[in-house]
This record gives structure tokens, sequence and C-alpha cells, in this order.
């Protein structure tokens, strides 16, 4: 497995190949990773043609254990973020 790309290495590619201020990638990929974040936290879906989709999921609440002590504790419901791949996406992955 290869090294993680982060959002500099995301915002370095872009601004390279399409011949743009850094800053202003960077900017532009903030505010969309932003957005994203923002609806998720509203609860909306965030449907990327080819590419994916965003959504949130409910986990119900349970009970868990600490693993070091075994002792039994409640674990409170929540949501989560989900991704699950566009078809392009998974085919170029495999």
């Amino acid at each position: 497995m290869g090294k993680s790309m982060t959002k500099k290495d995301i915002v370095m590619k872009i601004a390279l190949d399409a011949d743009i201020k850094q800053i202003d990638v960077k900017k532009v990929v903030q505010m969309t990773f932003d957005i994203i974040t923002d609806a998720l936290a509203q609860g909306q879906k965030i449907e990327l043609r080819n590419f994916g989709v965003f959504k949130t999921k409910s986990r119900k609440g349970r009970m868990g254990r600490n693993p070091r002590t075994g002792v039994q504790v409640p674990v409170q419901p929540k949501r989560v973020a989900i991704f699950k791949p566009g078809l392009i996406m998974k085919a170029k992955v495999k």
C-alpha cells in the first residue's frame, strides 16, 4: 500500500495540472469539504455522479464492554458519515 494522500497533495496536484495558484485551489478544496460536512451535519445526502454518495447513517444505542476492565458500558446512539463509491470508482479501484 502506498503513502496516504493529504489535502495538501490534492491541492498541489490540481494547482499544477490546472495551472492555478495553490492558495486559490486550497480555498476551493476547503470550501468543497466544508459544504459536504455541513450538508451531512444537516442530514442531507451528497450524490456525485460516477464518484459516489456521502450520507449519514444512524447507529442504535447498545451495551458495549470496556476492553481494559471488561465492565459493560452503555454506548449512546449516534449518526456516522458513510461513503458509497460510484460505478466508475469501483471499477478503477478494483
